[in-house]
């Protein structure tokens, strides 16, 4: 394939490519020479698994794998040890050796539910390399010497660290040298391409600054959207509990995807899905179209999902078994019905609704009660106080042990008090 057209591939769905025209150009040049990119991305072994978060990088380095060049991963068993400062506002726990090689042990196979491990020709088996690797044998005065080639001021430049250094809060030396050590990846396996979070881009540019300091043409920057974690505001996290991972039971994964606020499944499908950009313009405009049920297209979603780690058999199964375990709950028949007077159905939130049903008496208590995991909606527990409910159909709220029905206005009420749980459900 042309330079341009992997061009194309490669550069959609990417937040920034440094320096401007560079990949283009990079990629003509592998092209003159017949020779791979080598396209380099690094995971800290933090925690024993990897989840949706970091197969966006994992995505695009796919599609790299399947237009020939060399993917290489770096398992940061060293970088890992100091913890990526990026985005943090205080210092990471260290970790000790020995959790940090059991948690790497459990990425390998993990990589490959994205990337293809036994690729046929002209795509190439991925390169894995740790960091340890070469760190291991550095002398003391190694270190001296890397890192008297950046000033203080130079890291201080990074915004995380800034913000912290302003507020008097404190920021560990070690700290200070993981830009350099992931940047100094790059010059120990050569990369031509890096890619990493927007969050990254700092450290990505240590990776170019160290490649042009060892005589190394610097390589090109590709940053990659965030993915919201299960509230939908917080970058998905392990530390944070907010995750969906690679290696989660199909009901379990299925499960997380339906209690996604509505406002973040437009994302999940951009970043996390795997469909084609043909079929992606197809979903966002029925996202966009008003007259679309939200929980149907979260099924979706999840089934797409579960598709791709456990099958389609798997997913259809987690779907069939999360909608029987919902018509399962007891909703009584006689349930208190209540409508949202005087607001706009097709723009309710959760706190709306709360607030409406009058189990709540004011919006701020309505929103505690979301942020601490009291609010279900439909049989799932509500994330985010800011998700949006599509008020022109009916829906079970439930908070803490009290239940009522909403019924949009001009809807009989008694026809809503008399449904049947599972004729509820199937009416969703």
């Amino acid at each position: 394939m042309k330079a341009e057209q992997q061009f194309e591939i490669l550069s959609d769905g990417v937040e920034e490519v440094l320096p401007e025209g560079a990949l283009l150009e990079r990629l003509r040049q592998a092209e003159r020479e017949a020779r791979p990119l080598r396209v380099k991305q690094g995971f800290d072994p933090t925690a024993p698994d990897i989840h949706l978060g970091h197969t966006v990088g994992l995505r695009k380095l796919k599609q790299f794998q399947d237009l020939g060049h060399q993917v290489v991963l770096i398992v940061g068993d060293c970088t890992g040890l100091v913890g990526d400062p990026s985005g943090r506002s205080k210092t990471r726990p260290q970790l000790l050796r020995e959790d940090i090689d059991a948690n790497a042990s459990t990425y390998l196979e993990q990589f490959y539910r994205v990337l293809d491990k036994n690729p046929e020709p002209p795509r190439r088996p991925v390169e894995i390399h740790r960091n340890g690797d070469w760190f291991g044998g550095m002398g003391f005065m190694e270190v001296l010497r890397l890192a008297s080639q950046f000033t203080v001021s130079q890291l201080l430049e990074r915004d995380d660290f800034a913000k912290r250094f302003q507020a008097e809060q404190p920021i560990s030396l070690h700290e200070l040298l993981y830009p350099i050590m992931q940047g100094y990846d790059s010059v120990a396996i050569c990369a031509d391409v890096e890619l990493g979070a927007t969050e990254q881009k700092f450290n990505l540019l240590v990776g170019r600054e160290l490649q042009r300091l060892h005589d190394q043409p610097p390589q090109i920057i590709m940053t990659l959207p965030v993915l919201p974690g299960l509230d939908g505001v917080q970058r998905m996290s392990k530390s944070l509990g907010n995750y969906i991972g690679v290696t989660d039971a199909a009901a379990n994964m299925f499960g997380k995807v339906m209690s996604l606020p509505d406002g973040a499944m437009a994302l999940y499908w951009r970043l996390v899905s795997g469909v084609d950009r043909a079929k992606l313009a197809e979903i966002e405009e029925e996202l966009a179209d008003p007259d679309s049920h939200p929980m149907e297209m979260k099924k979706r979603l999840g089934m797409q999902i579960v598709t791709l780690y456990h099958g389609a058999e798997s997913a259809a199964r987690a779907r069939a078994d999360f909608e029987k375990q919902f018509s399962r709950r007891e909703v009584p028949d006689d349930l208190e019905v209540f409508s949202a007077r005087q607001l706009a159905p097709e723009s309710l939130t959760i706190v709306d609704l709360v607030v409406a049903s009058e189990i709540a008496s004011s919006r701020s208590a309505a929103r505690r009660l979301v942020e601490q995991g009291a609010v279900d909606l439909d049989g799932t527990r509500i994330a985010s106080w800011d998700s949006t409910v599509d008020g022109r159909v009916e829906h079970v709220l439930r908070v803490g042990r009290k239940m009522k029905r909403y019924v949009p206005e001009g809807i009989s009420k008694r026809a809503g008090s008399e449904s049947k749980s599972g004729e509820s459900q199937e009416s969703l």
